[in-house]
């Protein structure tokens, strides 16, 4: 199973909204085949998995047990249902990491497997099996994205000065963050942000795909030539005054009341966004933390102060419930991991 679990991961940025998930065929303790599920809408990972078998090894399929870190889809998607693959070719053994919290299979898949005279073990490593597809169980369980918040600070606790760009994390931690994007459905910036930066929120330096990037601008005040409205990536403004779509932008228009957050969310669950990197500012990040509407958060501490001398300094979000759960120095920098505590 931690075979399956190391395979699965080779998804990570190319799967969503399906779940990463990774399969292992053993006969007589010896692996003889092996998969993942690589792209949303190519085949699954135990259709990869008993595709890999050499032909010398077909005939021991049927003796073969199979092991998949997710239980089994039994619908009709992008692809035909797993279990009938399992079934037609007679294997009698499934070992599952964790059940499918998604309706359309929860508990359904091994049923159907049960039904049809295979045995089925199982959960084995649910706790690591759920946490490589926090995204996707939080989505389906809780029934909205799975919020992750990131900054920068300076040795000062400051996140930036007013109306001007700095940089504060090191060329190391640009290019992770430029992974972590390319690892979830879409990224947040508010107004200020936008002006301010001007990001393009891609993740040109990662191999991965590009997140749908989204900004809030209530009285759609951003100037048409920044990148998040000029270039071909796909944006969605959320604002107060229109329903639009121009080119690769796309207006949505939300309640005029004081927070925008919840509708935002609401909004994203509808349009199936798995998981939301909300990159700030500090205001629309403390917003999130006070309204409790966050999972993780990833803070890059730098060893550089900005300095007293800098009165229009912005100070970091403040995080509350929240529990740390991992520290890391990259380069001259140091990331914190939180979780946020559950009530």
């Amino acid at each position: 199973m931690q075979r399956c679990l190391q395979l699965a991961q080779k998804g990570a940025g190319w799967v969503a909204p399906n779940p990463m998930v990774g399969a292992v065929l053993v006969y007589q303790d010896q692996i003889i085949g092996e998969g993942c599920h690589e792209s949303y809408g190519q085949p699954h990972a135990e259709v990869n998995c008993i595709n890999s078998v050499a032909e010398k090894n077909k005939a021991k399929i049927k003796e073969a047990t199979l092991y998949v870190s997710l239980e089994p889809c039994v619908h009709f998607g992008k692809t035909p249902p797993c279990t009938n693959l399992i079934i037609a070719n007679q294997i009698k053994k499934v070992v599952i990491g964790s059940m499918d919290p998604f309706a359309a299979v929860n508990g359904k898949g091994a049923a159907k497997l049960k039904e049809s005279g295979v045995e089925v073990v199982g959960p084995i490593l649910e706790a690591e099996a759920r946490e490589i597809n926090k995204r996707f169980f939080h989505f389906h369980l809780k029934h909205r994205p799975y919020i992750i918040l990131k900054w920068a600070q300076t040795a000062d606790e400051l996140i930036g000065v007013q109306d001007r760009e700095i940089k504060i994390s090191n060329a190391y931690v640009q290019r992770l963050v430029h992974t972590w994007r390319s690892e979830e459905a879409a990224i947040l910036v508010g107004t200020q942000t936008a002006i301010t930066d001007n990001p393009q929120l891609n993740s040109r330096l990662s191999k991965g795909a590009d997140p749908i990037r989204m900004v809030i601008d209530r009285t759609l005040q951003l100037d048409p030539t920044l990148h998040l409205l000029s270039d071909q990536s796909c944006t969605w403004v959320f604002n107060t005054i229109k329903n639009e779509t121009q080119s690769s932008v796309r207006y949505v228009q939300l309640p005029a009341q004081q927070s925008l957050i919840e509708p935002i969310l609401e909004y994203a669950y509808e349009q199936q966004v798995q998981s939301i990197l909300v990159e700030g500012g500090a205001k629309l990040l403390q917003s999130f933390i006070d309204q409790e509407l966050w999972d993780e958060a990833r803070v890059i501490q730098s060893n550089h102060s900005i300095g007293n001398e800098h009165m229009d300094g912005i100070q970091a979000p403040h995080l509350l419930n929240a529990i740390l759960t991992q520290t890391e120095k990259v380069g001259t920098d140091i990331i914190h991991y939180y979780r946020r505590m559950q009530s």
